[in-house]
């Protein structure tokens, strides 16, 4: 079979070869050719008119080695003359409709030929122009049919989301026992399910369903946990479809999509829909360049107001962007109700500790309150991925139970990232612990500050070192001495490295973005300066002048330096402190909240100057001209309540 497709081109030659042959081997008399010529248009040919059709050629003279392929040339040749003339050394014997040469020899007969041609065109009745005139008719009706398929088969294929509908009985599903931390929201919602069971008692009294609630506030507060319990507890039909599936790069698929959610949502009244992540489509209408996500929008304006109470659908959506919605969104009618949802506080966490800890076998001397308090400003979201990754280290020695230190190692894991096995050098290692050192030591003497729960040089994720802060109790203000303290602190780490080896490092540089944001707010935003304490000063504000904007510089540089020449007496006073919290930090590696009261204990009951019955701690002397200058660490501060101006 493989073979007679190989012969095919070969059969295809000899075809073409085979009605020459016999003319060209011909001896004397005529030959009739087998293939005829066909001519496109009528044409004149001296006193002859040749109409269009089919012509056979007749070779009359073979002895002139005339064959049946020359006289289809000499042929074409003849009609290509312009006009009914022939060409110079031909002539036409219009009785016999022979043409020769003057001299007599080339003779062949021109009769129409009544059969079906094979092979013609215009140009001289090839094969190859008869394909061409069907490339040029068909080739282009065949191309559109082509896109019109793709285009049909594309639309036939596209991704088409669904809302997804949550059952009671799903493994999606969660009750109000399951989500904690956010009473307020919880107590916000539980009247939205009162409503939808039932629905009589509100309706007697003229009260109506709200038709729009807003959960918004920071990631990872529970605001989709909230909207999965209020799928659960009101045995209502709920649909939760992402906000980003309503945006494709088809114009006006995201509002077809909106129409048959909202479509399908009436059909199952009563019934809630849920929209995660709503400012991927509710942002602030004109600044979309193709105008998909405003339409897209706009469409969804007009089903939250268009439809009445009696259709008993409720519409929950979540964002942590409420600046970036457009206003149009936010107004009473479609949104009624704004519920932030914020991270929580001591007891909250308690809670939601509790929760995530249910089905975990914890070690008796597991205390929950004291993780509480070491957690102060995490979300649940944080407090969840604690509780897994404490069973994971109980998991990996192999334990029965989780235990304490698992929560610690969690809790270090979450805050500083993964432990790094990067080798450093005995410079380095002594120039970061004299830098947490610092922090630790300012952080002590200061009492508005959060004290040190622990301090570690081992490396982990980016940083050579940490020290971490945790407050005692939530707070939810800060007084400007308290900022500055705060500042005091962030700078003591440069501060020692410059008076322990008369240089500073790289290390320092996150130190410094601190102080820089915090200054910066205290003068523009807070109203914490020397002059400018009566209004605020937005960096994004271009009508302020050049004299206010280097008011503000001044204002700023004087905080820093003043928080500078405040570290740097304070390491000063207390350098028996620093030598022997950095040796000890230099010994263990890691110094805990106890080690660190104990020796700032022995410190304080000696007196201040090492004469507590121990010697005190050698001063390490200024690194020689050769050492190595490697970067310290950046430090990694505690999430709890010291970070960033409140």
């Amino acid at each position: 079979m493989r073979g007679t497709f190989r012969s095919l081109p070969l059969l295809v030659l000899l075809a073409f070869a085979l009605p020459a042959s016999p003319a060209a081997a011909a001896e004397g008399g005529s030959a009739a050719c087998l293939v005829p010529y066909e001519i496109g248009h009528t044409q004149p040919l001296g006193e002859l008119r040749l109409e269009k059709g089919p012509y056979k050629i007749t070779v009359l003279n073979t002895s002139d080695d005339l064959t049946c392929a020359d006289a289809h040339d000499e042929f074409r040749r003849i009609l290509r003359e312009p006009g009914a003339d022939l060409p110079d050394g031909w002539e036409l014997d219009a009785a016999s409709r022979t043409i020769q040469r003057e001299n007599g020899r080339d003779q062949f007969r021109v009769e129409a030929d009544d059969t079906e041609a094979v092979a013609a065109s215009e140009d001289g009745g090839s094969f190859w122009g008869s394909l061409e005139g069907f490339a040029l008719t068909w080739l282009p009706i065949i191309f559109m049919g082509l896109i019109a398929v793709a285009v049909v088969w594309m639309v036939q294929y596209m991704p088409r989301t669904k809302p997804q509908e949550i059952a009671p009985d799903s493994s999606s599903s969660v009750r109000w026992e399951d989500v904690a931390g956010c009473e307020e929201a919880k107590e916000e919602l539980r009247e939205v399910v009162e409503f939808m069971r039932d629905p009589k008692r509100f309706k007697k009294l003229g009260a109506k369903v709200p038709k729009g609630i807003l959960l918004h506030g920071p990631p990872g507060t529970g605001k989709t946990l909230l909207a999965k319990a209020v799928a659960n507890e009101s045995n209502a039909k709920f649909f939760a479809q992402s906000a980003s599936s309503f945006v494709e790069m088809f114009a006006g698929l995201g509002a077809a999509r909106i129409r048959r959610l909202f479509r399908h949502a009436r059909k199952e009244a009563p019934a809630i829909v849920f929209i995660d992540e709503l400012d991927a489509v509710g942002a602030t209408r004109g600044n979309d360049v193709s105008g998909e996500k405003d339409q897209t929008l706009n469409q969804l304006l007009v089903e939250l107001d268009g439809f009445g109470g009696a259709d008993n659908v409720v519409v929950i959506a979540a964002s942590n962007l409420l600046e970036k919605l457009d206003p149009a969104l936010l107004r009473p009618g479609r949104f009624d109700r704004q519920i932030l949802v914020t991270p929580p506080d001591l007891k909250g966490r308690r809670s939601i500790l509790t929760v995530h800890t249910r089905g975990k076998p914890l070690a008796a001397d597991v205390d929950m309150e004291a993780v509480a308090r070491q957690t102060s400003g995490m979300t649940g979201a944080d407090l969840a991925n604690i509780c897994n990754e404490a069973a994971i280290f109980a998991g990996r020695d192999h334990r029965e139970q989780v235990m304490t230190k698992d929560f610690q190692a969690a809790l270090e894991r979450v805050v500083a990232g993964m432990q790094s096995r990067r080798m450093i050098t005995d410079h380095e290692k002594r120039v970061v612990a004299y830098h947490e050192a610092g922090h630790a030591l300012c952080s002590e003497m200061l009492e508005s500050v959060e004290k040190v729960h622990r301090i570690s040089i081992i490396p982990r994720g980016k940083a050579l070192g940490y020290t971490l802060n945790l407050p005692e109790e939530d707070r939810y203000l800060k007084t400007k001495e308290e900022l500055l303290d705060y500042m005091v602190v962030l700078l003591g780490g440069r501060v020692t490295e410059h008076i322990i080896f008369g240089e500073i490092t790289t290390g320092a540089s996150d130190d410094l973005r601190k102080v820089h944001e915090i200054s910066r707010s205290m003068v523009t935003e807070y109203g914490m300066g020397t002059e400018l304490m009566s209004k605020q000063l937005p960096t994004d504000d271009y009508s302020m002048s050049d004299y206010t904007r280097r008011q503000v510089d001044e204002e700023q540089q004087y905080l820093t330096d003043l928080a500078h020449r405040r570290a740097l007496k304070m390491v000063n006073e207390n350098r028996p402190l620093l030598d022997t919290l950095a040796h000890t930090l230099l010994e263990n590696e890691v110094l805990e909240r106890d080690d660190i009261e104990r020796i700032v204990g022995d410190y304080l009951g000696g007196g201040g100057d090492g004469s507590n019955g121990k010697p005190a701690s050698p001063v390490v002397p200024v690194a020689e001209p050769g050492a190595p200058r490697v970067a310290a660490s950046e430090r990694l501060e505690g999430q709890a309540g010291g970070d960033s101006p409140s």
